[in-house]
């Protein structure tokens, strides 16, 4: 891990950007974090539209974790910013918009052809990214991850043991396999649902929180579309977060 670049924002959170190979990424630590007192690192799940493109909320996101003593961080998923896509998204994409435009329903093998080999991609560069975050003295585990795209999120939670807690995002397309990946999941889960999300498809996000293996797993479920959640909202990611990870 190569820091490229670092500022103090006006809430003294520390941001840095830095590269892993050729991966772009950030890490935000609060005021608060030393190596005597590591914080606890929360991942911050996003979908592949760039870093750029998804700053602004993740750097929102990120304040709000460090207020309560929480280190976060992000990668540049495949397909975002300069980053080359998996081979055949492009069809896949192709695909899905001639299902859209047509009032179809998005075919299964579309959903897994655009979303498998993200997953099978970043999945492990995440792990690559946790470990070289850990190994800084002033971030440290139990580790949460948060954000989506939720077959991503349920993937790196299967694999990876030193994720502790986990806070979904439900609105992305759920390939098959994740619902047989998300009934190993055991550790503690919170879901967030925007009901009238227009481009989610409700009835699969609720089979797929059934589907779920773990024993402490809440679904908070609110009216509006994909960019309308409330601010309680986060405030209740918040709680979940601070009983997890503490």
């Amino acid at each position: 891990m190569h820091f490229t670049s670092e500022q103090r924002l006006d809430d003294g959170v520390l941001e840095r950007a830095f590269t892993l190979g050729d991966i772009p990424g950030f890490l935000w630590t609060p005021a608060s974090a030393t190596a005597s007192a590591p914080a606890p690192l929360i991942l911050l799940g996003h979908p592949p539209l760039g870093l750029g493109r998804m700053y602004p909320r993740l750097v929102a996101r990120a304040r709000s974790a460090a207020a309560d003593g929480f280190a976060a961080a992000t990668i540049e998923l495949p397909g975002g910013g300069e980053r080359p896509s998996p081979p055949g998204t492009e069809e896949a994409r192709a695909g899905l918009r001639r299902a859209l435009e047509a009032g179809e329903r998005v075919s299964e093998e579309i959903i897994d052809a655009l979303i498998l080999p993200l997953v099978d991609r970043a999945v492990p560069e995440w792990q690559a990214a946790l470990d070289a975050l850990l190994e800084l003295p002033e971030v440290s585990g139990p580790v949460g991850y948060s954000g989506g795209v939720i077959a991503l999120g349920v993937r790196l939670t299967v694999v990876e043991p030193r994720i502790a807690a986990a806070g979904f995002f439900a609105g992305s397309f759920v390939p098959r396999a994740t619902f047989d990946e998300a009934r190993r999941i055991a550790i503690p889960l919170h879901v967030l649902l925007q009901w009238d999300d227009e481009g989610n498809d409700r009835q699969a996000a609720l089979d797929l929180f059934d589907a779920f293996g773990s024993k402490e797993k809440s679904l908070h479920a609110n009216m509006g579309g994909h960019t309308g959640v409330p601010a309680h909202a986060g405030e209740d990611g918040a709680s979940f977060f601070a009983r997890h990870l503490r």
